[in-house]
């Protein structure tokens, strides 16, 4: 009997519409971990593996969203939700759709307001990990708005991966998601402009990562500091004994300056400067480099 509850949710019908790359990778995951699949793409023939293997291809959206309760969507935007759902919207009342597409929270909340104008019941989520992770335990996936919705479908998400809730706020999954992605290809730009810039003196990639990747990374900027930062940050508490905006302001400029003498793109780093300099006119010189998360805040309070 306990093995029977546990294992309860593998039973659950999931229909997947999306068969791009990560659509495939839900796909074969919810269909490899024993749910029944019926799957819907726009150029039917994406299905042909998924079919092969016991899935159930359905020839209309109707039909796919019918076959299970609840329909879990990777579409490329808001906009692809609403252009393929909308023609079929008033004959769904009822059923419940996951949205695992990106956006901005604005058009998060809009979807929840069409979703209720048809009489959906709907969450929004977000992926964080490439197509080759889904299905991982360690795996993370975002959702935001009706914890009601959440809980229903909670195990049949769970064999997606880690299925993190994190509010009633709808726009709250997409805005993680941004924001992750921001820090992402930030880190990336930094690695790939540090390479380049001892590039221009013929050090190779290779060489460069084992100082920067192996040790640098690690010891300096790693994630205990920035962990036992953040509450410094929700206090805006900047203490500048260990070191000063100014201070700081010193290195990027340095940064800069060689970047131009060494030929190489000087965008990134003369704008890391400007921003140092925003928050030392703000009257944070005396603080530490953190204070420029002020500056950050207000551009965004300020729109």
């Amino acid at each position: 009997m306990t093995t029977q509850s546990s294992n309860s949710h593998l039973s659950t019908p999931v229909t997947v519409v999306g068969l791009g790359p990560m659509g495939m990778a839900l796909a074969e995951t919810l269909l490899g971990k024993g749910h029944p699949l019926t799957v819907w793409n726009r150029t039917p023939g994406k299905a042909d593996g998924l079919v092969a293997k016991g899935a159930h291809r359905a020839a209309t959206l109707a039909e796919a969203v019918s076959a299970s309760p609840v329909t879990v969507m990777c579409l490329k935007d808001y906009d692809a939700m609403y252009r393929i759902f909308d023609p079929v919207a008033d004959t769904l009342a009822h059923r419940t759709l996951v949205n695992l597409n990106s956006g901005t929270p604005k058009e998060a909340h809009a979807a929840v307001s069409w979703a209720e104008a048809h009489d959906l019941a709907y969450l929004d989520g977000a992926i964080m990990v490439p197509p080759p992770l889904v299905g991982h335990p360690e795996s993370v996936f975002l959702y935001s708005g009706s914890r009601e919705v959440f809980d229903k479908h909670r195990a049949a998400l769970a064999s997606l991966g880690d299925p993190r809730f994190l509010g009633a706020d709808p726009g709250l999954a997409v805005l993680h998601n941004t924001a992750l992605l921001e820090m992402m290809y930030a880190t990336m730009n930094g690695w790939l402009h540090a390479t380049a810039l001892v590039g221009s003196a013929n050090v190779s990639a290779v060489d460069f990562a084992e100082i920067a990747l192996g040790w640098f990374m690690p010891a300096v900027v790693n994630p205990t500091t920035l962990l036992a930062q953040a509450p410094d940050l929700d206090r805006a508490h900047y203490p500048g004994d260990l070191g000063t905006l100014d201070m700081n302001l010193n290195a990027l400029e340095h940064i800069a300056r060689t970047s131009q003498e060494q030929g190489v793109h000087s965008d990134q780093p003369r704008q890391m400067k400007e921003l140092a300099e925003q928050a030392r006119a703000a009257g944070h010189g005396d603080q530490n480099y953190l204070s420029v998360f002020e500056v950050f805040k207000k551009a965004t309070q300020g729109r």
